[in-house]
Formats: structure tokens, C-alpha cells, sequence
């Protein structure tokens, strides 16, 4: 991919802010909304009039205030910028005044610099240096965000209780409700791979996400129930560039939200909010290119080359720390259990689902040979998981990071013997931060992720999340140890 020069660049983003205009006009828009990802991976956004949008804002900036938000400033250095990418301009389908919305990135209106804790500047750096080693110029991700649509949920935390509740009306818990009338096709626990409906509840409402989507231009490629019982789904929409496929997963996770929402229902990518049931996770598929051209398609291994088994080689061995950006949350370790179904087996293989990568085997055109991380969940911060995802990656084949032969078997099904060599994922969130803070060199490689960063994100995620969690009670142990 050739590198623009300076003046291509801006004549391009002109025409861009141009057409955002012409969009403003063509639609009718009233209002413009500006929206960027905080630390944590949570999309914010704050509204201005139509009128008052002007063209000097793509260069200039719009201010705020930085420390409100999580993880960055603090209250004496508040003072922020928003500048829009115009190329990411959409038409919101939710918000009752008709409303263009705009991803922003963050600049310190001091220095007139990117602000290093913006999620989506880590990305772009990511993909800078990726073009910078030669190794290639395009790094392609395609995620599968798994959710639950349910009916109700509830829950509260305090000094002297903790309880919560989630219900479906599809639940297989609900085979005997008499609270109001009960037309059976329950789906039973873990047997929501593929039914028809009526037993797929939830089918013409994906298909409403779908419409939602395609209509803000990502590209779906499928819909389907998930194996869970209550509502579990998922919606497939087609790879893309890192820093594209960040801004689309935080679109399409917006739009999952409010489709489920406008129907009355609640839609969560929290991992596990199920007992006994699978999880929702996030697998990861990656390819490089150059030039056009795919890398990863080979006569190696699954028909992969060398260059995607170096790859796979470093995603294996920087796992463990790994997992604090791509598993970022306590309750994504419920889903990582060992002799469960989630992919903790830090080994590959084509077709195996056991495996943590795993090589799809769906075709033999080389352009669809890729890498797919099965440990990721939708909790992540896109930018920062995709960014760490293709850095670790990134120094597999830098440094030809041997991932051993491969694992064709059914894992949970190995001999004890066999499943001891077998290295497995961080067993928490707070064991996963401790590998980051060991190993953690080859996400600061040309400054894409910088110390401060790192120990600003596993700072808040002790101070903010492995601590809170840790001080309290669980429901569970009063069953456990209130006769003790």
C-alpha cells in the first residue's frame, strides 16, 4: 500500500469534510454527534446543532473535558480536542432528532499532539508499525462478537447483600413458567446451535441488526442463534483494515444494544452471565498482506505459510499477557475453565475448536487463509486488543518464534500425561496482568503502546475491578461456608 504524500492527504480529507456536508444537506441532519472509546473501551459522544458544525472543526477540534473520562487525564489537566474523521460519517438510526455521527480522535490542546491514551491512536500506531518493518502494509480483523439478547435483568451490590437476576423468555429455566402464557420451544442448555424458529426467538431480530448495519455500510456475512440457551447470538460482518474493523465492531456493538433496546428487550457482551451454559466470546480472525497479496496462504502446515506460523508462534507464547487486553474483565476468566468450551489451551490446529488458534478450513483460496485467536471476548477494547493482538504477532515473525507442531486432537480428551504439557490461559484477570507486567516489550515497539499506558491499564484495572471484586462477599460462599 503506497504512502500518500502530505498534499494527496489533504485533498482527500477535504473532499471527505465535502461530502459530510453534502450528507448533512442530502439528509436533512439536525444535530452532530462526536463520538470516541475511552480507556476501558466504552464509546462516549456529546451533541452539537447542525448549525454549528463548521469546517475548521476537522482541523481545529472541539473541546471537552478529559478527566471525566475513564482512565485518562486528571482534574488539572482536563482540557481535550475531538477532531472527526470525516470519513467515518454516519446517519444514526436510533436517535429520535435525525443525527450524523462522528469518530473522533483525541488531541492535547497544549501540544496540538495526539493524546497517547486515545484507544484509536494505539491502533493507527500499531498499523504504522506494522508498515514500517516491510513485513506487510495491511493488517485484516474479523471478529465474532457473541451477545444474549434477554427479557429482563437486574442486579444490586452493597454493604449487606449482592444478587442478581437475568431472564429469557426463551430460557430453558422457563419450560415451567405460569407468569403468563407459556408457548414452550424453550431452547435446553447448550443446544442453540441452529434451531429454526420458534425456537430461535430471536432470529427476526437479528435480522433487524442486520438491516441496521448494512444500512451504516459494514458489510454482514452472517447471522445465527449461538449454542446458550436465552437469546445467545451472533452476526458476523466482513474483515477489515485494524483501525476500520475497531470503528465498526464499537458501531456494530451500538447497534446490537439499541435494536435490542427499541424491541424491549436488553442486549449484553458481558462473557459469561450464564452458569452452567457456553459463554460469549470473540474470536479473532487475522491475515497480512502486501501489495495486494496475501501472506498467510503457504505450503506449510493447514496451508499456511512460514511467515503465519511465526505468527502464530508469538500469539502463543505472549498468551498469558496477551489475554489482560483481549480478556479484560473478571468475569472473562468464568469463560476461560479449563474442560469447558472456551479455547484455554494455548496450542493450534486447523478445525479444532479445543485449540486457542485455530486455522479455518472453509476454503483453499488463498486470499481467505487466516488466523483465528479463539480467546478473546466482547468486552475487549477493540483498538487495544486488535493492536495487541497483531504486535505479539508482529514479533513471532520478527524473531521466528517456533509454535511447536500442532494439537489435531481433541484436547479434552487427552491423557493426563498429554494434557500437562499443554500451557493453558491465565486462570484471571489479575494473573493476566501479571504477565503483562512481566511481558510486555513487544507491545512498546516503536512507542504503540507506552510504559505509561501499560501501567495505567493495569493500575485501573486492579484499583477499579480484580479489588472491588475481591473485597466482596459472592452469593455462592455464604452456600458454602455459612455453617462452616
Amino acid at each position: 500500500m503506497a504512502t500518500k504524500n502530505p498534499v494527496e492527504e489533504q485533498k482527500e480529507k477535504l473532499k471527505r469534510i465535502q461530502d459530510v456536508f453534502k450528507l448533512i444537506k442530502d439528509k436533512e441532519i439536525r444535530m452532530i454527534d462526536f463520538r470516541f472509546t475511552d480507556l476501558p473501551g466504552q464509546w462516549q459522544h456529546f451533541t452539537i446543532p447542525v448549525d454549528k458544525l463548521e469546517e475548521e472543526h476537522f482541523y481545529e477540534g472541539l473541546g471537552f473535558d478529559g478527566s471525566s473520562i475513564r482512565g485518562w487525564k486528571s482534574i488539572d489537566e482536563s482540557d481535550m480536542l475531538v477532531i472527526p474523521d470525516p470519513s467515518t460519517a454516519k446517519v444514526d438510526p436510533f436517535i429520535k432528532h435525525k443525527s450524523l455521527s462522528l469518530i473522533c480522535d483525541i488531541v492535547d490542546p497544549m501540544t496540538k499532539q495526539p493524546y497517547e491514551r486515545d484507544p484509536r491512536l494505539i491502533a493507527r500506531k500499531a498499523v504504522e508499525f506494522l508498515n514500517s518493518t516491510g513485513i506487510a502494509d495491511t493488517a485484516y480483523i474479523g471478529p465474532e462478537a457473541e451477545f444474549f439478547i434477554l427479557d429482563h435483568v437486574a442486579y444490586n451490590v452493597n454493604e449487606y447483600s449482592s444478587w442478581y437476576r437475568i431472564d429469557s423468555r426463551e430460557g430453558f429455566w422457563n419450560t415451567g413458567s405460569e407468569v403468563e402464557a407459556n408457548l414452550g420451544h424453550k431452547i435446553k442448555v447448550k443446544e442453540g446451535y441452529f434451531p429454526v424458529p420458534p425456537s430461535d426467538s430471536t432470529n427476526d431480530l437479528r435480522n433487524q441488526m442486520v438491516e441496521h448495519l448494512m444500512n451504516l455500510g459494514i458489510d454482514v456475512e452472517v447471522q445465527h442463534h449461538e449454542v446458550a440457551t436465552a437469546g445467545q447470538g451472533e452476526i458476523d460482518f466482513r474483515f477489515a483494515p485494524l483501525v476500520e474493523c475497531a470503528d465498526n465492531l464499537q458501531t456494530f456493538k451500538y447497534v446490537v444494544k439499541n435494536t435490542a433496546r427499541e424491541a424491549g428487550k436488553t442486549a449484553t457482551f458481558m462473557p459469561k452471565p450464564i452458569f452452567g451454559d457456553n459463554g460469549s466470546g470473540m474470536h479473532t480472525h487475522v491475515s497480512l498482506w502486501k501489495n495486494g497479496k496475501p501472506l498467510f496462504a503457504g505450503d506449510k502446515y493447514a496451508g499456511l505459510s512460514e511467515m503465519a506460523l511465526y505468527f502464530i508462534g508469538g500469539l502463543l507464547k505472549h498468551a498469558p499477557s496477551l489475554l489482560a487486553f483481549t480478556n479484560p474483565t473478571t468475569n472473562s476468566y468464568k469463560r476461560l475453565v479449563p474442560g469447558y468450551e472456551a479455547p484455554v489451551n494455548l496450542v493450534y490446529s486447523m478445525r479444532n475448536r479445543s485449540a486457542s488458534v485455530r486455522i479455518p478450513m472453509y476454503s483453499n483460496n488463498p486470499k481467505a487463509k487466516r488466523v483465528e485467536f479463539r480467546c478473546p471476548d466482547g468486552t475487549a477494547n477493540p483498538y487495544l486488543a486488535f493492536s495487541a493482538v497483531l504486535l505479539a504477532g508482529i514479533d513471532g515473525i520478527q524473531n521466528k518464534i517456533d509454535p511447536g507442531e500442532a494439537v489435531d486432537k481433541d484436547i479434552y480428551h487427552l491423557s493426563e500425561d498429554e494434557h500437562k504439557k499443554i500451557r493453558q490461559a491465565p486462570g484471571s484477570l489479575e494473573i493476566a496482568l501479571e504477565n503483562l507486567k512481566n511481558d510486555h516489550e513487544f507491545l512498546t515497539k516503536n512507542g504503540v503502546f507506552t510504559e505509561e499506558i501499560i501501567n495505567t491499564w493495569i493500575d485501573y484495572k486492579m484499583e477499579k475491578e480484580v479489588k472491588e471484586v475481591q473485597l466482596r462477599p459472592h452469593p455462592y460462599e455464604f452456600h458454602l461456608y455459612y455453617e462452616v
